[in-house]
């Protein structure tokens, strides 16, 4: 059970940016839905065959399984600042290039069970952290990419990217 009710992150939490993830977030206990993901998540992609995990919609796009590997990659990063910054505000970290990861990160040659898998554990770290953190600290803010952004935004914008991509999958991917 969630040790503390992690409120919405105010408007000067993040910037503009950031938005477009936080309000896919419904209201509620944020812990228990990221928690609940992992299912859901997994649920939509397990049992898909090879070269549906190797299929993009279009030309230039990501596969499912190079976008399951993104979001493990973007969880990561992002709480790894929420980590940062709970411990120590005001820290400054470096932005990351998406586009340069996905490839980098050679997901097409991996399986995926093994890329949801990964996925499911990344996930369940970010529960445990964000289980622990007080009301205190989930205020905290630090600089990712020149931008100043608060612990609790970074685990709305965990949350809100993933239900961005899974309306993806559902929309482009799994509708072919």
């Amino acid at each position: 059970m969630s040790t503390v009710t992690i409120q919405r992150p105010q408007a000067d939490e993040h910037v503009e940016y950031y938005s477009r993830y936080i309000s896919q977030v419904p209201d509620g206990d944020l812990i228990a839905m990221l928690r609940d993901q992992i299912m859901e998540t997994v649920g939509l992609l397990r049992g898909l065959s090879s070269e549906q995990g190797n299929y993009a919609y279009a030309p230039g796009k990501w596969t499912i399984k190079e976008v399951i590997g993104h979001l493990s990659d973007a969880e990561r990063v992002f709480q790894y600042r929420a980590l940062t910054f709970a411990r120590s505000p005001g820290t400054a970290l470096p932005g990351f290039d998406e586009n340069a990861w996905v490839p980098a990160g050679n997901f097409g040659v991996r399986t995926l069970d093994d890329l949801l898998e990964e996925y499911q554990v990344v996930r369940a770290a970010t529960v445990q952290l964000a289980r622990h953190l007080d009301e205190e600290t989930l205020k905290r803010r630090g600089s990712a990419n020149g931008n100043d952004i608060s612990v609790r935004a970074l685990l709305y914008i965990i949350a809100g990217h993933e239900r961005h991509h899974v309306a993806l999958f559902r929309e482009r991917y799994l509708n072919q």
